[in-house]
């Protein structure tokens, strides 16, 4: 038999009464005693014995009205909701930071209203998403993430345009270094002993406050406390990484449980804006910090360090975690490093 051949459905008993509804489709046998598989509420043999024949007769004909209906096949298509969850859990299933799969799956559900209210994606209400934002960074940001999650969807097939929308020019964010990062630290610790850790391992490691340093468990550490073993779910480029401590910082380290956090002492870490809130508050009580000066400052204090000391943008882009080292020479150039010296200009 060719493919899409369907034998007319027949009605059939069973030798213990049940009916049932025989028919080949596609060269493979089926036999049905409900409309369950197509939808139908159809149940013959739930009806007393006298009115079974004619009800699986009925049946017999929906099976074959919806099978020709539906391109020979008993599969029941997808609506294009279900097909859309159905590609969403797939990409929110991949290997994704916490954080970023919650806002991919923020925006999911933005498109999902909008899908289930007008039955499309159009690429203009695609593109109000991010046009709503007059921030350069937030509309950049939110651009970004819809295109993941459009290109997704129209690379599986799914009725979706592709936005058009370009990149905005973003103004170089300028971390102000920090003159005396010890007199800094001093003041810091007076006020907030974690903030003050976390400040160190800022500046010490060159660690990420907000995520990498806020999620550090006592496993992560190496036996000694020498070295931090930060892996890839846990770091902004998804690569494994392995952190130099320096000596001043192990000397004050506490060692408690394995899986215990080093702020909290508990499995549980302290909330993403946890170091946010705590530098907003040490601000306030010392207003002479200037408002350039963040906690990031210690990071690019601790940048310039290395940098000044090796003069090897290859050893600072390991030591920042950077995927390319076009990303160190774009860092360095927001510090205001030079990247030439006067011994390097031509000479006459």
């Amino acid at each position: 038999m060719p493919n899409n051949s369907l034998s007319y459905p027949k009605v059939c008993k069973r030798k213990d009464g049940k009916y049932y509804v025989d028919f080949k489709l596609n060269n493979k046998r089926y036999r049905l005693f409900s409309g369950r598989l197509i939808g139908s509420s159809l149940n013959p043999n739930s009806y007393p014995a006298k009115l079974r024949y004619s009800i699986t007769s009925t049946l017999a004909k929906q099976v074959y009205e919806f099978i020709v209906s539906n391109d020979y096949s008993l599969t029941k298509p997808l609506s294009t909701v279900e097909r859309y969850d159905s590609l969403i859990r797939d990409k929110l299933a991949e290997p994704l930071s916490e954080s970023y799969r919650k806002t991919l799956y923020s925006l999911s559900n933005i498109l999902r209203k909008q899908l289930v209210k007008k039955g499309e994606l159009t690429v203009s209400f695609l593109d109000s998403i991010p046009l709503k934002y007059n921030n350069n960074t937030s509309y950049n940001t939110t651009r970004r993430h819809i295109n993941v999650l459009v290109n997704y969807l129209h690379d599986k097939d799914f009725p979706v345009e592709l936005s058009r929308l370009r990149t905005r020019k973003q103004e170089e964010v300028l971390h102000r270094p920090i003159k005396d990062v010890k007199e800094l630290l001093l003041r810091v610790k007076a006020y907030n002993e974690n903030l003050y850790l976390c400040c160190l391992f800022t500046y010490g490691c060159l660690l990420r406050p907000h995520q990498e340093i806020r999620l550090l468990k006592w496993c992560d550490f190496s036996e000694d406390l020498s070295h931090i073993n930060l892996t890839g779910s846990k770091v902004k480029s998804k690569r494994n990484r392995i952190v130099p401590v320096p000596s001043y910082l192990r000397k004050i380290l506490v060692q408690g449980e394995p899986h215990h956090n080093i702020f909290s002492y508990s499995k549980d870490s302290y909330g993403k804006g946890y170091f946010s809130l705590l530098w907003r508050r040490f601000k306030r009580h010392n207003p002479d910090v200037g408002t350039s000066v963040t906690i990031y400052s210690f990071r690019h204090s601790g940048a310039i360090e290395i940098f000044k000391r090796t003069g090897s943008i290859t050893k600072l882009q390991k030591a920042m975690g950077h995927s390319s080292i076009n990303v160190s020479l774009t860092y360095l150039r927001g510090l205001e490093i030079p990247e030439l010296n006067e011994d390097d200009m031509p000479l006459i």
